[in-house]
């Protein structure tokens, strides 16, 4: 199924039972031609999405090291006082049982350092020693000394993202599968003020250009996508992906909505006339098609993503460890095919155009361009729902892990094959977002 029948695997169903999302742009027009800042078009991301990524992908995620995802709700929001709970009971979450959790991943790889910990240095090494979800069972006393000291180390700097700390008493796991991203009620001040506020104050806009849209824009006055064609590549490659995050977000609430409740009993499904809204050019003044473009592009970056970590996993000392040898063998073999795959991909975005420019302003402008999208990281726990903000985090953080990757190209290129390296490492926290934001 093409991409965006893909993200509406519930089948958006036209009234005369053709499928509207069906790369469609909402008024059963297809959605097709080249991606603007790439050599890509819309109908060979769809073929190659349909019969290579998605069905593996989707059979990934449901394996056990994928689909448990430790997560603290309860962080305040940093930018303005909490505006309250939302009290309808679709945005709740439920956490997942302790008895529930796999041993590998409810230790936290604890049996693989089992050094004696005689005063509160070591024992704080080997806290963070057991945060490395994905490594191996079986390791020399030597690697493991070496992956104490690769947890010491402050990768603050590389951090697209800021990350939950896995260790607080209010981080808890949550079982993907159980607690599915929907439309759960969750609207009105409370959400618009959070994508305001990533848009207005993180996408490197002026207070002077208006987003589409929007009720306030003056009737005169520079238009936005002339603004936008002026900024530099990495400033527009950042307004398309958080416009991409936002259209696969509302692409899911509209895939699974709450239609009806009737004694008590919920009825979830497609709703065409809410998609319709979000994204009909009609409907949307033209916005619609380009919210769906810049889903296309987000997808690009994130594959293209998984296509330079391949290395990382590729080496023996990587597992993706659950205390199930025989899944996480599967799994593994699983992950390394999609990477395979994505290899294979001939149209990949060239992130290599990207801070290309003089050594010292393609420094500060990659460094503008992680701070803010690490503040938007911050901004997802001020969503008043707490399903919507499990699934903002977990999407947001999957991305940002793909910019990491995508630019630690060299230190990929150069890990040891049977030790850990203090120029790359990911979580598997970061592992499990990336996977599952690029599975969105």
């Amino acid at each position: 199924m093409p991409l965006l029948r893909a993200g509406l695997r519930a089948g958006l169903r036209s009234p005369h039972g053709g499928a509207a999302g069906h790369r469609r742009d909402g008024t059963g027009g297809e959605l097709t031609g080249v991606l603007d800042d790439c050599l890509c078009d819309i109908e060979s991301i769809d073929d190659f999405n349909t019969f290579k990524i998605f069905p593996k992908i989707q059979k990934l995620q449901e394996r056990d090291y994928f689909r448990y995802y430790k997560v603290n709700l309860k962080r305040p929001c940093p930018f303005w006082a909490d505006d309250g709970h939302c009290s309808i009971k679709d945005c709740h979450v439920e956490p997942c049982p302790e008895s529930k959790i796999p041993v590998g991943i409810k230790a936290g790889s604890s049996n693989k350092y089992s050094k004696a910990a005689n005063n509160s240095k070591e024992l704080e090494d080997c806290e963070q020693a057991n945060k490395l979800g994905a490594v191996n069972s079986t390791l020399s006393n030597q690697s493991k000394e070496a992956f104490i000291d690769w947890a010491r180390y402050d990768d603050s700097q590389d951090h697209f993202c800021e990350l939950d700390d896995e260790r607080s008493p209010d981080a808890q796991y949550v079982d993907l599968l159980l607690n599915p991203e929907r439309y759960t009620g969750y609207k009105g001040p409370s959400a618009w003020r959070v994508w305001n506020s990533i848009y207005e104050e993180n996408c490197f806009k002026p207070r002077s250009v208006y987003r589409p849209l929007n009720p306030l824009a003056p009737s005169r006055g520079e238009s936005f996508y002339t603004w936008l064609e002026g900024l530099c590549l990495e400033k527009r490659v950042f307004y398309k992906l958080i416009s991409g995050l936002h259209a696969s977000i509302n692409l899911h609430l509209c895939a699974n909505y709450l239609l009806e409740e009737t004694w008590g009993k919920p009825r979830w499904g497609p709703n065409v006339k809410e998609f319709t809204r979000r994204f009909d050019p009609a409907e949307t003044k033209g916005e619609g098609p380009r919210r769906l473009k810049n889903l296309y592009f987000l997808y690009l970056i994130e594959l293209r993503a998984l296509s330079k970590v391949a290395p990382y996993f590729e080496r023996a000392v990587v597992d993706l460890y659950t205390g199930n040898g025989h899944e996480d063998a599967e799994s593994k073999a699983l992950l390394l095919d999609i990477f395979r795959d994505t290899k294979s991909f001939h149209m990949h975005f060239d992130e290599k155009s990207m801070f290309a420019g003089d050594k010292k302003g393609a420094k500060s402008l990659k460094e503008e361009f992680r701070l803010h999208f690490k503040n938007i990281s911050r901004i997802m726990d001020c969503v008043g729902c707490d399903k919507c903000r499990l699934w903002g985090k977990l999407q947001t953080q999957g991305l940002g892990t793909a910019l990491k990757i995508l630019f630690s190209e060299k230190e990929i290129q150069s890990l040891p094959e049977n030790s850990p390296s203090k120029g790359f490492q990911l979580t598997r926290q970061e592992i499990v977002a990336l996977v599952n934001a690029f599975g969105r």
